[in-house]
């Protein structure tokens, strides 16, 4: 069995860039952690989110009715039978910072050795609340939205966890990140600038890319909760793979804890708000909950790349694969049809399941989970694979991206014949209109 990556990168502040130790590290000294162990020290997390946000949320939706900050259906897209109470995002984030509180207070035994979770996510967390908070009161401008997640995006890029990714992905084609990148004379750069650059730019996509594709596929009642539960669980595992067969250097230092905590914190927040949010809902999650559930997922889903092993964040990206994938199709619908992308549509993926089913919400939304469950087993898969055996990151990362580029090229083929048969049908009813008119005229 393998224990631990073919090399490791450190990280250190950007000043003195980032580097990466040779194949033979001397690990020997290094803490190794036990999955079991570390659950059970963490179980109070899980318990704090859990219950906080099962109590809290009856709680929030009686002060967002009487405040009036409720969803009323139409004859659009809103076509639940109900007006629904807004800000379930708030018992999430509430939830969240319970569940971080009692990690700091409870947390025991070999897990009390690890560092907990950073500052910096903190803020961008709060940024992140605020931003879908404003937007659920006072509807912002799109502009607005992604301003708030850039500056969640710039808290984050504090802890060099998109630099650690930038470098994991560059450095076998430009070197080590210490390496010379070019020199003028007695002026030179390092790599470790470039890695340090496209690593911030890596951590505003993972952000806004996140954020918006969790946004986007909060369609349904219940759909964006119950699919992040299923992926949270299978976050978890991977976290705890990753502490048991990747050793830890310096555990003060080291984010194998703060992936765990924090996957099991969106693991109890989002069963917790499932019962009020499945259908029939009671109350939605709102822009302030599915943005910062989006946020949570991308950031445990950045760690897994801490000290440069990309591999990992790519087995989470499978894992999130549901949302990234609806997204994408978005995307490509939407730029085929001339339309902006904040210019909302009924063709998601949960919309075209609704419609084959009638109508019929929870049939649609289970048949998600199934899929969502399906990425996810394929993405922890890929992560025990990898852990656990001599299989190369390059050739999983090669698969993964054959089979999206698949997927995208005939998603975009779809659309561009769609717009084409839309084309060909608006055409041909001007032309009979044309006719009937000039027979009338005769």
């Amino acid at each position: 069995m393998q224990r631990g990556d073919d090399r490791v990168i450190q990280a250190t502040p950007h000043s003195s860039g980032l580097s990466i130790s040779p194949d033979n590290h001397d690990i020997s000294t290094w803490t190794v952690l036990h999955p079991t162990e570390l659950l059970s020290d963490y179980m109070p997390v899980f318990v704090a989110a859990l219950l906080t946000t099962l109590l809290i949320t009856p709680i929030v939706r009686r002060v967002a009715i009487a405040n009036n900050i409720i969803d009323y259906p139409d004859q659009g897209r809103k076509q639940h039978a109900y007006p629904i109470a807004y800000l379930g995002g708030m018992a999430i984030f509430i939830g969240v910072v319970v569940a971080i509180g009692a990690s700091a207070i409870f947390t025991n035994g070999p897990a009390a050795i690890l560092q907990g979770i950073p500052i910096s996510i903190v803020v961008g967390m709060f940024a992140i609340m605020f931003t879908g908070f404003a937007d659920d009161i006072w509807k912002w401008d799109p502009r607005l939205k992604i301003a708030g997640q850039l500056i969640a995006a710039a808290a984050l890029a504090i802890e060099d966890i998109g630099p650690q990714l930038a470098a994991g992905v560059l450095s076998a084609l430009l070197g080590e990140p210490h390496d010379i990148l070019f020199s003028i004379g007695t002026f030179s750069v390092p790599n470790s600038e470039l890695y340090y650059w496209i690593g911030t730019a890596i951590t505003a996509i993972f952000v806004i890319g996140g954020c918006n594709a969790a946004n986007l596929i909060d369609g349904l009642d219940g759909l964006l909760t119950g699919t992040t539960t299923i992926m949270a669980a299978g976050l978890l595992v991977i976290s705890l793979l990753m502490a048991y067969c990747l050793p830890v250097e310096n555990p003060e230092t080291s984010l194998a804890g703060t992936r765990i905590i924090l996957s099991l914190i969106l693991l109890g927040v989002t069963l917790g708000f499932l019962p009020y949010n499945f259908n029939p809902a009671i109350i939605f999650l709102g822009d302030c909950g599915s943005l910062l559930i989006g946020y949570l997922t991308v950031v445990i889903i950045m760690t897994f790349g801490e000290s440069g092993a990309t591999k990992y964040s790519v087995a989470g990206l499978i894992c999130f694969g549901l949302p990234i994938l609806d997204t994408t199709l978005a995307i490509i619908r939407r730029k085929s049809a001339g339309l902006s992308m904040s210019d909302a549509d009924s063709s998601h993926i949960h919309h075209r399941l609704k419609r084959y089913f009638g109508g019929n919400v929870r049939k649609a939304v289970l048949t998600l989970y199934a899929i969502a469950a399906g990425f996810t087993i394929v993405g922890v898969g890929l992560s025990a694979m990898l852990l656990l055996t001599n299989v190369k990151g390059v050739v999983v990362m090669a698969g993964v991206l054959a089979a999206y580029a698949l997927v995208v090229t005939f998603a975009f083929k779809r659309a561009r014949r769609h717009e084409w048969i839309k084309k060909q049908h608006a055409e041909s009813h001007a032309l009979k209109m044309n006719i009937a008119q000039q027979q009338k005229n005769t």
